[in-house]
């Protein structure tokens, strides 16, 4: 792959970010921050920070979307501090991790800075309060990394404890703990379609999809240390950076590796970044290098050469370059292909050799396409044999040789064949309706004796009789179910002209209801779904329409009567429900007050957070979210409390009312911390109070003032 543009710098480069305004955001090992024009790599401007990372494998530095704020780990990792970029200032901290901070991520809106430690634990610190907003549950090990959905509503933390912990930020809860792995998570990025990807120290790449909590695949290939990795804009490919300089390609549709070395480098990858807008990928080495590569490097040569049929020399640059496969150029290259073969097959099919022969010469140099061609040649050497036999009347004989070249099926003369015999065996079968007419279908059929094909087929329509009879009559009827179960134990009625109209009806219906669907329709496609449900072929994905459009429907219905309370349980139940207006709309509108609950939670003020969240209280999908929102308020009240210097029994008695409401956790832990050490007289014990949990709250609980 050779380098579009490129530009050295000092210090290995650890963060890329593209900026909105297409600047160009670049950050060094000594948090040095640079932000460049993007087409000519000019600096426009920058600052710098007092802060040596000499770790970077995990991320040590992140920032906002338009880098007005950004998170970063102190130089002895002690700290997760927030700064404003405009002013270059500390404007918040958080310091209370055990041993070292491990990772810094901001979230995609912008909201909170994250971080995860070697105590496990991860903390969510509100960028516009300035305060601590929440905590993940923990991990049991070192947090190694954090990351975020697109939508910012799905977080993936990867641990030494071999777990991926899926939390949600709309059920502030874990979905699913995903294990999987044999050794510790080392990294997880987010794809699309509800997939993850994660990785771990044994270089075991696993996809999951997070959704279900379920192994998609496990992907081959991974031979050193991942330190970075992203995807293209598409979603098509995962690109991962290692520790040697190699970068891997992999394709998301079927996880096969592309790519080994699809870059290789002699420093380390260090910071991955992909433009949607040129289709370049940007690396980042821990030698300072910036470099640009177009991930379809050399399509406009390849379009050349297809003009002037250089078909081999296009395949030896998509060996260079594999993802070359998967441009326009490449696939009407393969389109090619596809009616040459045709057109030589059809020139085998009248025995001009030669002229297929001269069709095919500009792929036979091609190693995928030789031995096709040679294959393809070979076995239309006996074709005319084959003709021969049907023109005779030699049935038998014919069948069988479409056994040993299986390729005779795709021709006329086959197809002729097998409409012929469809007739005969349809014509065969309304003459076995009547006992007198037995001899009759036996002499129809009887050029067919002997063919291993269609043995069996004769022999069960010329037997069962009945079968037919009660098909045709559950056909006539409508009744799907009796038909498909007949079909099932007696596969002869496949051959019948009445299961060629069924399938054809079955098709038309599952195209209709989907057209209705989208129209809109839902009531008229439930009518169609109910009966394309009994075609067997059909019956997993009926069923799962159905299922769809009925939550659709009583979401809708819910939303439409302003039962907020059911709707928003449906909403949480089905992701896709927010694809669509109404559900863009109530999440909005969550999103919209969780941001004023924000404020009056870092205050501590009860009262306007009883106003703002009162809608939500018997929503039973919100009722963790809920619960957590007041902990965290309340643990505002009691770090107020310790702060004045409230007297050490109110403080006790609010420490002991919070684990009465929400169990001992991580929060109240590390706030007795602080309390102990300012109040050292007190005989309080933790672990002598009766325990809890979030999940056993109740708004009853709900009080004004934690201390009292």
């Amino acid at each position: 792959m050779k380098v579009n543009k490129e530009k050295k710098f000092k210090d290995a480069i650890i963060k890329i970010k593209i900026l909105p305004n297409r600047t160009l955001l670049l950050a060094d090992s000594k948090s040095v921050v640079k932000f460049l024009d993007i087409k000519t790599l000019g600096l426009k401007s920058g600052f710098k920070l007092n802060i040596d990372h000499l770790e970077y494998k995990n991320s040590v530095i992140d920032f906002s979307s338009d880098a007005s704020y950004f998170g970063v780990l102190s130089s002895n990792r002690r700290e997760a501090r927030l700064y404003d970029a405009k002013t270059k200032k500390m404007i918040a901290k958080n310091d209370r991790h055990k041993g070292e901070t491990t990772c810094v991520v901001i979230d995609p809106k912008d909201k909170y800075v994250l971080s995860g430690g070697e105590d496990g634990r991860i903390y969510a610190l509100s960028i516009e309060t300035r305060k601590m907003a929440f905590m993940l549950p923990s991990h049991v090990d070192t947090v190694n990394d954090i990351s975020f959905s697109d939508n910012a509503q799905w977080i993936a933390t990867s641990s030494y404890d071999k777990k991926v912990h899926i939390f949600s930020t709309t059920m502030m809860g874990i979905k699913h703990k995903l294990i999987g792995h044999s050794s510790p998570v080392i990294k997880s990025h987010f794809l699309s379609k509800h997939r993850l990807m994660s990785i771990d120290n044994n270089n075991n790449g696993i996809i999951w999809d997070y959704y279900k909590g379920k192994v998609i695949a496990r992907l081959e290939g991974i031979h050193d240390d991942v330190f970075k990795m992203t995807t293209s804009s598409d979603g098509r490919f995962l690109f991962l950076g290692t520790k040697l300089g190699y970068i891997l390609v992999y394709e998301l549709e079927t996880y096969k590796m592309l790519s080994s070395n699809y870059i290789k480098l002699t420093s380390s990858i260090t910071a991955l970044e992909f433009d949607k807008d040129t289709d370049e990928l940007i690396v980042g080495t821990k030698d300072g290098d910036i470099l640009f590569y177009n991930i379809y490097e050399g399509e406009a040569v390849i379009k050349g050469l297809l003009q002037s049929k250089k078909y081999e020399e296009i395949h030896l640059h998509t060996e260079q370059n594999p993802l070359l496969e998967y441009t326009k150029t490449y696939k009407f290259l393969g389109d090619l292909w596809d009616i040459t073969l045709k057109k030589a097959i059809h020139l085998l099919e009248v025995s001009d050799k030669k002229g297929a022969e001269n069709l095919l010469k500009h792929f036979n140099n091609i190693p995928s396409k030789q031995s096709i061609i040679k294959n393809i040649l070979t076995e239309y050497a006996e074709f005319d044999k084959f003709v021969l036999l049907v023109k005779s009347n030699k049935l038998g004989l014919a069948y069988s040789m479409t056994l040993k070249h299986p390729v005779y099926k795709d021709s006329k003369v086959y197809q002729s064949l097998e409409a012929r015999w469809k007739k005969d065996f349809n014509l065969a079968q309304k003459y076995t309706s009547d006992a007198k007419g037995t001899q009759t279908a036996k002499d129809i059929l009887a050029p067919y004796r002997g063919t291993t094909q269609k043995t069996k087929l004769i022999q069960e329509l010329l037997s069962k009789i009945e079968v037919h009879k009660r098909f045709r009559k559950s056909v006539e009827k409508k009744d799907f179910k009796i038909c498909f179960e007949l079909i099932k134990q007696h596969p002869f009625l496949k051959e019948l002209l009445d299961y060629e109209k069924l399938i054809t009806f079955a098709d038309s219906m599952y195209i209709q209801s989907y057209k209705l669907i989208e129209q809109g329709d839902n009531e008229s496609a439930l009518k169609i779904l109910k009966v394309l449900i009994d075609f067997s072929d059909f019956t997993l994905e009926a069923k799962e329409l159905m299922a769809n459009i009925e939550v659709k429907q009583n979401f809708l219905n819910a939303f439409n009567g302003g039962n907020i309370e059911s709707a928003y349980n449906y909403l949480s139940e089905n992701e896709e429900l927010q694809e669509i207006a109404e559900g863009i709309k109530l999440q909005e509108d969550w999103d919209k007050d969780m941001a004023i609950a924000g404020r009056y939670t870092a205050d501590g003020n009860i009262l306007e957070l009883n106003h703002i969240l009162n809608k939500y209280m018997k929503i039973d999908s919100k009722k963790i979210a809920i619960a957590n929102i007041y902990s965290w308020c309340y643990i505002a009240q009691l770090e107020k409390a310790i702060k004045d210097k409230k007297d050490q029994s109110s403080i006790e008695n609010g420490i002991k009312n919070y684990i009465a409401f929400f169990g001992l956790q991580d929060q109240i832990e590390d706030l007795f911390i602080i309390f102990k050490k300012l109040y050292k007289d007190s005989t309080l014990d933790l672990e002598l109070e009766s325990k809890t949990s979030t999940a056993a709250w109740k708004t009853s609980d709900i009080v004004n003032s934690i201390l009292k």
